[in-house]
């Protein structure tokens, strides 16, 4: 104990020895060929990312509500703000760096058969962890997307970017979902496919109440595949889950991999 507190690697131990990793998850995660893991906010908020909704700590940008400047509409009435916005959050996360738990799901894609990663975070965090073809649902905030012709194109994480399209000269926007706007054409549908198909599903990270990502541990388990939630806390999701597990991911998800001796 240190000043009545554990200490990090005391913390880590007593994670051990309080959790669980069931008989049946290990034989499931030995045997499954095909892996769905869905990850959420909390995921992200390991590495310090602020939560979307919470946007970067306020909950106004400017005089202007979180759901208003990340608006579909705002784009339209004044790009330039949106911008900032963006580029402001995309400083903000400059700094950060894959926490565990993106390292321990960027492994795994070696691990299964087939392995499918599917997230609502924007951040990148995946990527830098190294994770290939991940489904993002919500876009990403390190990238722009033409407002003519579509075309997409890679953005600084350290903040430089361009105004124009690199294609036909236009203006760019943020490549992320805003508030009032369809998920990106086929990345829903590719993630429910993986999901028809699994089996077995992560739910990480997420409260499991935004649609319709949170539709799809119920397609993967009405598909009859074993769902496992990892959450700090219990979420609407599980009661419909085989088995929860509560804490955090970066601490959860390796001690899944020791637990089968990988």
């Amino acid at each position: 104990m240190y000043g009545g507190a554990l200490l990090p690697s005391q913390q880590s131990m007593q994670l051990q020895s309080d959790l669980t990793i069931s008989r049946k998850l290990r034989e499931k995660f030995i045997e499954a060929k095909r892996v769905l893991a869905l990850t959420g906010a909390g995921v992200s908020a390991e590495s310090g990312v602020p939560t979307f909704r919470g946007g970067g700590g306020a909950a106004v940008w400017k005089g202007m509500p979180f759901d208003v400047i990340s608006s579909a509409q705002m784009v339209s009435r004044d790009l330039a703000a949106v911008w900032e916005w963006f580029d402001y959050r995309r400083r903000l996360l400059s700094s950060l760096r894959p926490n565990p738990a993106h390292l321990e799901l960027a492994s795994w894609q070696t691990r299964f058969d087939d392995f499918r990663l599917v997230t609502q975070n924007i951040d990148g965090l995946h990527q830098l962890a190294g994770s290939k073809s991940v489904v993002e649902l919500h876009g990403s905030i390190c990238r722009a997307r033409c407002l003519t012709c579509h075309a997409r194109q890679e953005i600084d994480r350290e903040g430089e970017r361009s105004d124009a399209c690199m294609q036909c000269g236009d203006l760019v926007r943020p490549d992320v979902v805003l508030f009032g706007e369809m998920l990106p054409s086929g990345a829903y549908e590719a993630a429910a496919a993986a999901a028809e198909n699994c089996d077995l599903c992560f739910v990480i990270g997420t409260s499991a109440l935004v649609y319709p990502a949170a539709a799809l541990p119920t397609i993967a388990r009405d598909a009859g595949a074993f769902v496992c939630e990892v959450n700090p806390e219990r979420t609407p999701l599980s009661d419909l889950c085989d088995e929860v597990l509560t804490g955090k991911a970066g601490d959860v998800l390796p001690l899944i991999s020791a637990s089968v001796g990988i």
